[in-house]
């Protein structure tokens, strides 16, 4: 044991680079046993591509990880701990301490190859739906989650406000005129796409763009020790106003609004990069990020278009992504442009006229640029532009809108349409990835996904199901009714084949009250549920219950009681529709009077509460998590907490100061539901009584000025708790059950 000790201690002395496998060790030292800090020796080898083998050290014990990449150690670790030891890592916690004592064996030799060489992760608005406020601890069990299986180009969008501030300071700019400019905390990602501009909630502090510088650096530090490159910022070219007087003869332009936001939020400046000043704020702007993190990647990502409708002919195109991809390459003679896809599918009306893809992609060499193919789960891309002419491209999984929690995946097309796209004649995929908006819910999903990244042949669902939840439950015997509830969440909720509903499934119940039917939301928040709620979630929490009673020791398993939290959630929404649809159904019916409408609003409201009864038990389903995240980065400074706490509002509730995308980040957590929810539905439900009993026609607009009335005074509100769970999660989910089932 003290020689593989000694080895991994020679290894990790002096600078860290994305060879090394420090890290790793590290990351042993954070998640293993202090037993097994010295079990586990790594070799770098040569080879082609990410591969690895695990074998045993010796028939004295330890394992060995031989591997051509960092990356692939990582991989080759998480192999042995999840095939041979039955441990694994969650976003709900690592359970790697949970190592047996003594190590098994590896016996027969594990290897992997990756299929792809990147393995990306992150859209550009998880930095907002999910990760706004985290710290670095935070930040820290997602980064060895993503080492740990295999992740080695992931999004590192943290602090760009720093190095931005620092050029446009260096060119003559004020600070008033910088800050007027930059976005609150939890709406960063629209200010750096152009879409938004400013802070309604008051002006951007400056402390809050160097605590994320600082951040930023941990960040990437790690990710760069546990053998990833991060995709860096690059200039983007949107810039405060004040810009234009300062370089009057710079070609300034004006951007086009974004959705219903209001003047002066947008719409945003942006310098055309034909334009000398677009190059020379580039390179200024990498210079210094190179000077603050060092020479540590060459991908930046760069988005001019998303959700900005171009008012450029298909003749200019080539001419913007030429003069774009020149300002990284001046600034970079090694750039390589990540670009996003999803704007060719957003505005697809202007981009699938006049061959307009392939004019914006012809101006880029073919080795220089990586794009995204956003919503390859539900909208590809690659087959509607031809394998995006020949330019390197990665498969990702979508999934999730604005933080959405509803159950719905697809695990039978996300095991094969990754493969089909690779073997595609002409393929040039190079990846497959996540980009899910909010990470929130539908673990599986992700995991098969970067887990299809390491086999050419489509995973088996049914016995990956199984093996999964062994270890997520962390039980190789587990009673047969676990197996029963995840085989009905697997064959039916997590084999969504209705195209209207692909992506994500939001419940009304977080919607904007309404008398309209909402069962006929589209576009990004689709209400619909295809499956029928009794032989589907009530079967599979029945079955998660009965598990519990079975073996009592499930109930110890943290992943096991998010579990039953998180189906029971599924029961009580769907059976909201139901509740819902009874309330409209009395109100508009001719023959009956507001004392009918009184008694079918109560059910509503108790499902309401109960579902934030539920949420409660659970420290993964609290607003009370959200809202310390973002007031821990005020330290004692109260006007500060208290701008971040309405950031954090504002988002999941109105999303904008007059509810410009109301309910787009909405979520279903406790203190949320039970508090802004439960007022919606109460005043709604009042209105209608008020309306029946009065004479009153329904005015479908008044009522959203008055939801929007308490969205703007709950959004101004301070959280007074609880900050902590109440209640016992198998209690309340029996009672859930023998309630609603």
């Amino acid at each position: 044991m003290l020689i593989h000790l000694f080895i991994v201690w020679t290894i990790c002395i002096g600078f860290v680079r994305s060879t090394d496998i420090c890290g790793l060790s590290s990351l042993i030292h954070r998640r293993l046993p202090s037993i097994h800090h010295s079990s586990f020796t790594f070799h770098l080898i040569n080879g082609e591509g990410d591969a690895f083998n695990v074998t045993d050290t010796s028939i004295l014990g330890g394992i060995t990880v031989s591997c051509t990449t960092t990356s692939a150690c990582a991989r080759g670790l998480y192999t042995y701990l999840t095939q041979r030891a039955g441990v694994d890592i969650w976003w709900t916690g690592s359970r790697l301490d949970n190592l047996p004592l003594f190590l098994p064996r590896v016996g027969r030799t594990l290897s992997g190859k990756a299929i792809v060489p990147y393995r990306y992760y992150f859209n550009q608005v998880t930095f907002a739906y999910t990760t706004a406020f985290w710290s670095f601890d935070q930040w820290e069990l997602l980064l060895d989650w993503l080492a740990l299986r295999g992740v080695n180009l992931p999004l590192a969008w943290v602090g760009y406000e720093h190095i931005l501030s620092e050029v446009l300071r260096e060119v003559g700019l004020s600070d008033d005129e910088i800050y007027s400019f930059l976005s609150g905390p939890a709406f960063l990602p629209w200010n750096r796409f152009g879409n938004i501009q400013g802070s309604w909630g008051g002006r951007l502090p400056a402390r809050w763009v160097e605590d994320q510088f600082t951040l930023q650096k941990q960040i990437i530090q790690r990710m760069v020790e546990l053998g990833m490159t991060p995709v860096l910022p690059a200039f983007t070219g949107f810039v405060p106003p004040a810009l234009a007087s300062h370089f009057p003869d710079a070609n300034i332009a004006v951007g086009s609004p974004w959705v219903t936001f209001p003047y002066p939020t947008t719409p945003v400046h942006y310098i055309p990069p034909s334009d000398p000043l677009f190059s020379t704020l580039q390179k200024m702007f990498i210079s210094k990020q190179k000077a603050a993190f060092g020479d540590i990647s060459n991908i930046y990502t760069l988005d001019r278009y998303n959700e900005n409708s171009p008012t450029v002919t298909t003749a200019e195109l080539r001419n913007i992504s030429a003069d774009t991809f020149a300002s990284l390459r001046a600034a970079d003679p090694q750039a390589i442009w990540l670009m996003s896809g999803w704007i060719f599918s957003s505005d697809r009306f202007f981009w699938q006229a006049e061959n307009r893809v392939q004019t914006y992609l012809d101006a880029i060499p073919n080795d220089s640029v990586i794009i995204l193919d956003f919503y390859a789960e539900a909208n590809p891309q690659w087959s509607v532009y031809q394998n995006f002419y020949g330019k390197p491209w990665v498969w990702c999984e979508l999934h999730d809108f604005g933080g959405n929690m509803g159950m719905e995946g697809n695990l039978q097309r996300l095991t094969t349409w990754p493969l089909d796209a690779l073997n595609s004649s002409g393929s040039s995929m190079k990846g497959m990835g996540l980009t899910m908006e909010g990470q929130e819910g539908n673990e599986i999903i992700y995991d098969v996904v970067l887990d299809q990244a390491w086999s050419r042949e489509s995973l088996n669902v049914s016995d990956y199901g199984k093996r999964w939840v062994e270890r997520r439950y962390q039980n190789s015997r587990l009673p047969a009714s676990v197996y029963e509830a995840w085989d009905i969440l697997d064959e039916v909720i997590y084999n969504n084949q209705n195209l209207y509903t692909q992506a994500t499934i939001k419940s009304i119940l977080e919607l904007t009250p309404k008398l309209d039917d909402p069962m006929d939301t589209n576009g990004h928040h689709p209400t619909f549920i295809p499956y029928d709620t009794n032989t589907t979630i009530v079967r599979s929490l029945c079955r998660l219950v009965q598990a519990g009673v079975e073996d009592r020791s499930l109930l110890n398993v943290p992943e096991f009681n998010y579990d039953l939290v998180d189906i029971s959630r599924q029961l009580l929404v769907n059976r909201f529709v139901e509740a819902w649809s009874k309330l409209v159904s009395t109100y508009t019916s001719l023959s009956t009077d507001y004392n009918a409408v009184a008694a079918a609003a109560p059910p509503l409201h108790g499902i309401v509460r109960d579902l934030d009864t539920v949420l409660a038990t659970n420290e993964n389903f609290l607003l009370a998590n959200w809202i310390r995240d973002a007031r821990s980065w005020a330290g004692k400074n109260e006007t500060y907490a208290a701008y971040l706490e309405y950031n954090a509002r504002n988002q999941i509730t109105l999303w904008g100061p007059n509810g410009e995308i109301s309910d787009y980040g909405s979520r279903q957590w406790a203190g949320l539901v039970g508090d802004y929810y439960l007022r919606r539905w109460q005043n709604f439900t009042d209105y209608l009584v008020e309306t029946k009993r009065d004479g009153v026609k329904y005015d479908s607009d008044y009522v959203k000025s008055r939801m929007i009335i308490i969205g703007q005074l709950w959004d101004s509100e301070t959280f007074a708790g609880p900050w902590e769970v109440q209640g016992k999660t198998f209690e309340v989910v029996q009672m859930v059950l023998n309630k609603y089932a």
